[in-house]
């Protein structure tokens, strides 16, 4: 039933191996072992993965190395489908938790003074930065934060954390990191100074 649906059995079983394996990636003979098929099915499978964005590739040790794309933008619900774990099928961005849970959230970390959701949180970001923290977090507060949300999401989340001061002093040269972020689309948990908000 499932094959009809995806269209082949080939790609039924590779992207049940990546997305039971995010952030592992794997070369081509080694993935034609795993899930037992033919090499010229697999390569053609892995080209047209690559064309639609769910999977990446890299090179090294003079081999194509594949991995799933965590940031493709509908990793979270076909790793609802094809993971062996259950994991949520909406994210975070999708459910839209209250103003109120993450300023909870951010008041346990510690002095926290702007925080702004991008990336996979916010639907048509294009931003490479997904959430970030202006401020001093306490370090182990901030691990144990990030590896809850990542469990959550179920991807990894790509974080910035900056002293205020050194926001500020980026913002004020137009620095291309900051100038990127706030020109991307996104949603301003906290600004306690009003930065950014003056800036809309």
């Amino acid at each position: 039933m499932i094959d009809a649906l995806f269209g082949s059995k080939t790609r039924i079983k590779l992207l049940h191996l990546f997305l039971n394996n995010p952030g592992k990636s794997f070369y081509v003979r080694e993935i034609t072992r795993l899930i037992d098929e033919q090499i010229n099915s697999v390569r053609r499978e892995l080209s047209n993965m690559l064309n639609v964005g769910i999977i990446k590739s890299d090179s090294a040790d003079n081999k194509l190395y594949y991995e799933v794309n965590q940031r493709y933008e509908h990793y979270v619900p076909l790793r609802a489908i094809f993971a062996d774990e259950v994991v949520a099928s909406e994210p975070i961005a999708q459910t839209q938790p209250s103003t109120l849970d993450w300023q909870a959230k951010l008041d346990e970390l510690g002095s926290i003074k702007l925080a702004a959701l991008s990336g996979v949180f916010v639907q048509n970001s294009g931003s490479s930065v997904d959430l970030l923290l202006v401020g001093t977090p306490a370090p182990a507060k901030l691990r144990a934060f990030i590896k809850a949300l990542e469990k959550k999401e179920g991807r990894e989340i790509n974080y910035s954390v900056m002293p205020y001061d050194e926001f500020y002093y980026r913002l004020s040269i137009r620095d291309k990191f900051i100038t990127e972020l706030i020109a991307s689309k996104h949603t301003l948990l906290r600004d306690e100074e009003h930065v950014l908000t003056r800036q809309k």
